[in-house]
């Protein structure tokens, strides 16, 4: 049984889909009639979510903020193409997790391993990202922020986009063997090597993409504790799921046992 602890910020995800066939006589925006609308957890609660979906023998909890994120996407329903996406919630203040949570204390000491999902929103300090990777035997971080020598130094792979590296590229350039870099339909590009999808297809929706990459990749890794094919594995997930509406989970048949 493998057992994960998933700290940082959550979101509810809504998908709002709809026919869209004139253009409002008021401003030249689409005018979308709603069909129906999808729900799902986000961001942290995503990685959460496709961790459970890809193993069985896996026990995730997952560490979150107090406050209430909700992103709303209005999408039209036959091109897929999002008309706009509003977000609530991240105007308050969210309360910073502390080191003396008794929540954290019990987590540190029950589960092995570490996935560290940072929005970068107020929930996670630089401080308790070093605090908490030295307590796991194995730690990733996909991160918003700007990174530090000291902020990595425990971490065993950080996860980041294309943005995210060109924001952080001198480190990346010292500590090569820690940083997984992210390039949508490039593929993923480790130690210099990138290393393309195996199972290129049209992408329906990137949304989720990212989360989906950090939970294969961690659970393929504990499994064979090999990047190359922990890479592999992960690109073939991700292209399951960008070829879903939505945030969505992967398919039963990518599941993996321990």
């Amino acid at each position: 049984m493998v057992k994960v602890l998933v700290v940082g910020e959550k979101s509810q995800d809504v998908f709002v889909y709809g026919s869209v066939d004139r253009i409002c006589p008021e401003a030249p925006v689409p005018v979308l009639k709603p069909k129906y609308t999808k729900q799902n957890d986000g961001m942290a609660g995503n990685v959460c979510a496709n961790l459970t979906a890809l193993s069985d023998d896996i026990e995730v909890m997952g560490l979150h903020q107090d406050n209430l994120i909700i992103k709303t996407r209005y999408v039209d329903q036959k091109s897929n193409q999002m008309i706009v996406r509003v977000d609530e919630g991240e105007g308050v203040k969210i309360v910073p997790l502390q080191v003396d949570d008794n929540r954290l204390i019990d987590y540190c000491f029950y589960y092995d391993y570490l996935i560290i999902s940072d929005y970068d929103k107020g929930f996670i300090s630089d401080e308790m990202i070093m605090s908490l990777t030295k307590e796991f035997d194995f730690s990733i971080l996909d991160t918003k922020r700007k990174l530090t020598k000291e902020i990595i130094e425990h971490v065993d792979f950080i996860k980041l986009n294309e943005q995210e590296y060109h924001n952080n590229k001198e480190l990346v350039e010292l500590y090569p063997q820690k940083f997984l870099i992210t390039m949508g339909s490039k593929g993923v590009m480790y130690y210099g090597k990138t290393y393309p999808s195996s199972d290129p297809q049209e992408t329906i929706d990137v949304s989720g993409a990212g989360d989906t990459f950090v939970a294969a990749f961690t659970l393929k890794y504990l499994q064979t504790r090999h990047i190359d094919v922990s890479i592999e594995y992960s690109n073939i997930v991700c292209s399951n799921v960008v070829n879903k509406k939505g945030v969505a989970l992967p398919d039963g048949k990518f599941k993996l046992s321990f």
